[in-house]
């Protein structure tokens, strides 16, 4: 089949692991055509255009920056976004004709292009990725108001997204259920389960690499080590991170790392240059190569989210953690079911992200737990739930 596949990740390696490349491995392993398309935001507008990499096709699409920019300039880059992505597929695949219909969100602004992409591709099935559920995230962290007018624009965009879809994959139960009940016009068969997932490359640290790399980033060889990696922004609740980190930023008996880059980056560090904390490090995102070693030399990964969220967000970087065998501490609002999931898994604690002395609990818990043992159950069950194998088997089973 010929796939095309809308996404808001900007790789461009066909070999660079991560949710979306490996799902387009895993297609295109099995013999079809995948077109990926995706932004090249300002600034990089030179890498645009049609490129064919390793069996996959991918067009780069001229965009405003979407990341790392000021709200006016991201906000208008996503009402773009939708002709852009048009634009760019008439100009560069006039003639191809696609039998299935892949885009994640976010972002939720691509209604009228499906729509425009099934007419035009007559018997082909379109399919949402749901990774996030957008405006109300953005209600829950009080970016705006529901009801407002911004609200209503891009909740509109929403609906219509859904009803253009012809199946809708959530990344656990509680995704589910809550995309039925707030969007009651949705039929649920059309809306199932389909986890965030990737392509197992089983790789573990021996001593030497472990030393070398905790020593290289001056992080203690003699205690268990705690790693938080990965986004550091408003939906991952860097004020309740960071006052966790200062409940026990002189413990003896372990040691936190926080890796990563976001908006709230320089809050986390400006608290770390004038607490100086004997037992945290916190560090600027860091190459790929030296990340991915790093991580697997830790002993348990962290996850934090914001307490006022509503909507059960799922976050894929449990993914890298369960790989490389490690359990993990969860602090979420009540709504995400992936504290819930990591208990009944035995491979995780988890408590609510608004209380510190809970915190402190699921933490002893842990030092007192055998980690080992958990991290081999959190691997069994990322096997057996959250392979990309199954998230192809999926999708393709619709087609």
């Amino acid at each position: 089949m010929n796939i095309l596949f809308l996404t808001m990740s900007n790789v461009s390696d066909p070999g660079a692991r991560g949710i979306y490349m490996d799902l387009v491995r895993s297609l295109r392993d099995r013999g079809h055509s995948v077109y990926y398309v995706s932004p090249r935001e300002r600034g990089s507008w030179d890498k645009a255009g049609l490129t064919h990499v390793d069996g996959v096709h991918i067009l780069g699409v001229k965009t405003l920056k979407l990341k790392k920019t000021n709200a006016l300039e991201k906000g208008i880059g996503q009402v773009m976004l939708e002709n852009a992505f048009g634009s760019a597929i008439r100009k560069y695949l006039p003639d191809t004709k696609f039998d299935l219909i892949l885009y994640s969100t976010p972002p939720i602004t691509f209604p009228n292009l499906i729509a425009r992409l099934k007419k035009n591709n007559p018997g082909s099935k379109s399919y949402l990725l749901l990774k996030d559920i957008f405006p109300q995230n953005a209600v829950d962290l009080g970016m705006f108001k529901e009801g407002s007018i911004v609200w209503k624009y891009f909740r509109k965009k929403e609906e219509t997204l859904y009803r253009n879809s012809d199946f809708i994959g959530c990344m656990s139960p509680a995704n589910v259920e809550y995309l039925i009940k707030h969007n009651p016009e949705i039929d649920p068969g059309k809306v199932e389960i389909n986890p965030n997932s990737l392509e197992l490359v089983p790789s573990e640290a021996d001593p030497s690499e472990r030393e070398k790399i905790l020593s290289k980033y001056s992080i203690p060889l003699d205690k268990p080590v705690f790693i938080y990696g990965g986004s550091l922004g408003k939906p991952q609740g860097i004020d309740f991170l960071i006052k966790c980190l200062e409940a026990n930023a002189d413990r003896s008996d372990c040691h936190f790392v926080v890796v990563g880059s976001g908006t709230e980056l320089p809050k986390l560090k400006e608290w770390y240059s004038s607490r100086k904390p004997s037992s945290v490090s916190v560090m600027d995102a860091l190459p790929k190569s030296d990340y991915d070693v790093l991580v697997r030399s830790c002993d348990v990964g962290l996850i934090f989210l914001d307490h006022r969220f509503t909507i059960p967000n799922f976050p894929s970087r449990l993914l890298s953690y369960l790989e490389y065998k490690m359990p993990v501490l969860v602090a979420t609002d009540p709504n995400c079911d992936m504290g819930p999931i990591a208990v009944n898994g035995g491979f995780g604690y988890w408590c609510e992200s608004d209380s510190v002395e809970a915190f402190n609990s699921i933490l002893g818990r842990m030092l007192s737990s055998d980690r080992k043992a958990m991290g081999e159950k959190g691997y069994a069950f990322l096997k057996d739930n959250y392979l990309v194998s199954n998230t192809c088997n999926i999708i393709l089973s619709h087609v």
